[in-house]
């Protein structure tokens, strides 16, 4: 296929989402969005308008750095044998600030007894973070991307990197105050456990979802969430649709805890972390009227996959007290 000429059937389907986008049905313009994209291309929305590309960026090197176009251009280590107790993946785009309290409070306090390696995902960085994370040393893995690939693409890539057989993802908002990697690793000793971390949500019909005290929960967030490496081979990758981070913790809950239709599914853990939120910037970061529709357009992915399975949302009614 031409990387620069655009096949009929991608622009009739982009012209095909826009009429969809102006009667304001949403499943037809995400399904047609899904079309686009599998046949290699990306629309961004322009008002009423859209501009297609080629969806893969090039991977490129620089003075012998390398910065990857596709998560699956980086180099896996994922049939290796585990080297560290823990990877703690945190993605990097155009906060240096966060990063590098993130990085700071996981050295400071959940090295301890642990083996603890850190892979930093900079996806498409800006300029600030860009030379920000030039000034980490070497202790912390530093993988970056020659385009902003989306939150979906850099968990993928951040997965392919660890070393150890326990993956943790941590939102750069998320201040450690204490040990937070052991509490996570203790809940996944118990093999019914797909996934634990230090926020969960509750659901009576996989449709609204809402806080939940530690304990059984329907999913973890993606402030704090680990899972067994294993899992994620067998499992993913990760659907890189999720460019937008929003409800994807949800989505990668469910496909962890799933054991098909016949089988009782496996369990999500909150467990009690020492840690501090800040403000997450993947949220306030974003126009109110955008965030809703990244959100919703989102979601239906979760409605599509899990809509029909009520066993998922095994935790019961959340607890409105």
């Amino acid at each position: 296929m031409s990387r620069t000429r655009i096949p009929n059937e991608v622009l009739d389907a982009a012209h095909e989402r826009a009429a969809a986008r102006a009667r304001r049905d949403w499943p037809e313009a995400d399904r047609l969005r899904g079309v686009i994209e599998a046949a290699g291309w990306r629309i961004v929305d322009r008002g009423t308008d859209f501009a297609l590309s080629p969806a893969t960026p090039p991977t490129i090197e620089e003075a012998g750095a390398v910065r990857y176009g596709a998560s699956a251009d980086v180099p896996s280590r994922l049939t290796e044998s585990p080297t560290t107790d823990a990877t703690v993946v945190l993605i990097a785009t155009d906060f240096p600030e966060d990063v590098t309290r993130a990085v700071t409070a996981v050295r400071e306090n959940c090295a301890g007894q642990l083996n603890v390696d850190l892979v930093i995902v900079a996806d498409g960085p800006s300029v600030e973070q860009d030379a920000a994370l030039d000034s980490l040393d070497a202790s912390a893995e530093v993988v970056r991307t020659s385009a902003r690939l989306g939150t979906g693409a850099a968990w993928n890539i951040g997965i392919r990197r660890a070393r150890s057989a326990i993956v943790v993802l941590m939102d750069t908002s998320v201040e450690p105050t204490g040990d937070v990697v052991s509490p996570l690793l203790a809940g996944l000793e118990d093999p019914s456990v797909a996934v634990a971390g230090g926020w969960g949500l509750v659901s009576s019909d996989l449709r609204k979802f809402e806080d939940a005290p530690p304990g059984d929960v329907d999913a973890i967030e993606a402030y704090l969430m680990a899972f067994r490496r294993t899992d994620a081979v067998e499992r993913g990758p990760v659907d890189e649709r999720f460019r937008f981070y929003r409800n994807l913790d949800i989505w990668w809950s469910l496909v962890l805890r799933d054991e098909g239709e016949d089988r009782p599914p496996r369990r999500a853990v909150a467990v009690d972390v020492p840690a501090i939120r800040h403000q997450h910037r993947g949220w306030t970061s974003v126009p109110d009227d955008e965030r809703a529709r990244l959100s919703k357009r989102n979601f239906y992915r979760i409605i599509d996959r899990f809509g029909h399975r009520p066993d998922l949302a095994s935790a019961g009614e959340p607890d409105r007290s």
